[in-house]
């Protein structure tokens, strides 16, 4: 045992820190394999060290002997995110918040937790209280509050509350990475260098989550024999501000064929969409539906919500994690489509890419404004195959969030770069805080 494996045991105790490899590798990892290129980026990087602290002192005194060490320090929740945010690029320290786990208060409109508390723990103890989360992912079950919030962008949800930064988070409490780190409480636009900058420019310790008054959502799935009836029927769906609604998400066939425990209702060569709507509007959407040429075809009651199988499984990421266990040449991207000519786009690119391309959105609104938001599956042939395909979605007026770079500024966060390159270098002189993640800055990684 080294004297910084000692000094780690001292701080935490012995069974909190982690040295057994097949351990340490299981908690280096999460879900970039959906990636072919992240696959063989990230296969071999994993941790010297995993700790599990459970307060924000054991982090502070955690950071102060790691900056003492010089050694890298990387943020782990539950390892459900996708693009490799909590890989370890240059070994050293993997903080596993998952002991940090309390709902600290409950109010009126909000919920205050610690970091590395399940989403689905919050979830079930604000709906016993008559309130429910605006937006929660499709992993909520086992994602950290922490995680979603540091790695993710929107999920469940969406389609009426918009993303993280749409007033989702309304505060967060975060310890900076320096000889005395400090503790911080951002609010308001500073925010924003800390929603989905993947644990580089701080730890987040708490964070403050907008809710909202509990709904009684039903659970559906529409079916088409046409793709373009499906999507002008979520569109209207999507609009129609009537209609309280929490998930809208449209598979071309044949993503549903994928969906294995959906099989016995699942309607071959059907388009379907998949909707969480409140009760009271479901006679309604059935209408819409019906007016579309479309049915619904399948229903869950809200006396069953988030018991047993729940179909938010199979929206937003979801969808790719299945057509991987049919299929693994299958992989994903991330776009955002333009609204009054969306299927335009999509006409365009079956054109030229058939069936290497089929159709996922998962509608949504950012800044108010609705998103045509999409997670095509792709058939996967090589790496310049597939951005020769993200050149062409790009050239149509797609934008394309690419989920096959391990870099911040490459994913779809250029437009926040500066100001998160400026927020790191004030939290971590030192660049140690997940280095490898930030391309623009990757002068200051040291290790």
């Amino acid at each position: 045992m080294n004297d910084f494996h000692s000094k780690l045991i001292t701080l935490l105790g012995e069974e909190h820190v982690i040295t057994d490899l097949p351990l340490r590798k299981q908690l280096s990892k999460d879900f970039y394999w959906y990636s072919p290129v992240l696959s063989e980026m990230f296969e071999d990087k994993i941790a010297d060290y995993v700790v599990k602290p459970a307060n924000e002192e054991e982090i502070k005194n955690i950071l102060t002997l790691a900056v003492q060490n010089n050694i890298p320090v990387t943020i782990r929740g539950a390892g459900t995110g996708n693009y490799g945010q909590i890989i370890p690029m240059n070994g050293g320290i993997l903080i596993d918040t998952t002991r940090m786990n309390n709902i600290i208060q409950v109010e009126d409109g909000s919920v205050r937790v610690e970091s590395g508390i399940k989403l689905g723990v919050v979830e079930k103890k604000l709906r016993e209280l008559n309130q429910e989360l605006c937006i929660y992912p499709t992993t909520y079950i086992k994602a950290t509050a922490g995680g979603f919030v540091s790695g993710g962008s929107g999920g469940i949800g969406s389609i009426t509350w918009g993303n993280l930064w749409d007033g989702n988070v309304l505060e967060l409490r975060v310890i900076t990475m320096e000889e005395t780190p400090r503790v911080l409480t951002v609010k308001g636009e500073d925010m924003m260098n800390y929603i989905h900058s993947y644990g580089t420019t701080g730890i987040i310790t708490e964070i403050v989550f907008k809710t909202t008054q509990r709904v009684e959502w039903t659970q559906c799935i529409a079916s088409f024999s046409n793709l373009e009836n499906s999507l002008l029927f979520s569109e209207k769906t999507a609009k129609d501000y009537k209609i309280k609604k929490r998930s809208i998400s449209t598979c071309e066939w044949p993503i549903p064929s994928y969906f294995q425990p959906l099989q016995k209702v699942i309607e071959p060569d059907k388009h379907i969409v998949i909707l969480e709507v409140e009760d009271q509007h479901f006679e309604h959407v059935k209408t819409l539906a019906a007016e579309h040429d479309g049915a619904i075809t399948y229903e869950i009651p809200s006396s069953n919500y988030q018991k047993g199988i729940r179909l938010s499984d199979f929206t937003w990421n979801h969808t790719t994690l299945w057509a991987l266990k049919a299929n693994e040449k299958m992989t994903y991207l991330q776009g955002s489509f333009t609204l009054d000519r969306y299927l335009e786009q999509i006409q365009l690119i079956k054109e030229k890419y058939k069936d290497e391309f089929y159709n996922h959105f998962d509608w949504m609104r950012s800044k108010g404004e609705l998103i045509p938001q999409q997670i095509p599956l792709i058939r996967y042939s090589t790496k310049e195959h597939l951005y020769e395909m993200i050149a062409f979605c790009e050239s149509i007026g797609v934008k394309i969030f690419d989920p096959h770079t391990n870099l911040l500024e490459e994913g779809g966060w250029e437009a926040y770069i500066d100001s998160v390159v400026q927020k790191k270098k004030e939290n971590d002189p030192f660049g140690l805080l997940n280095p490898g993640k930030i391309g623009v800055i990757s002068d200051l990684v040291k290790g």
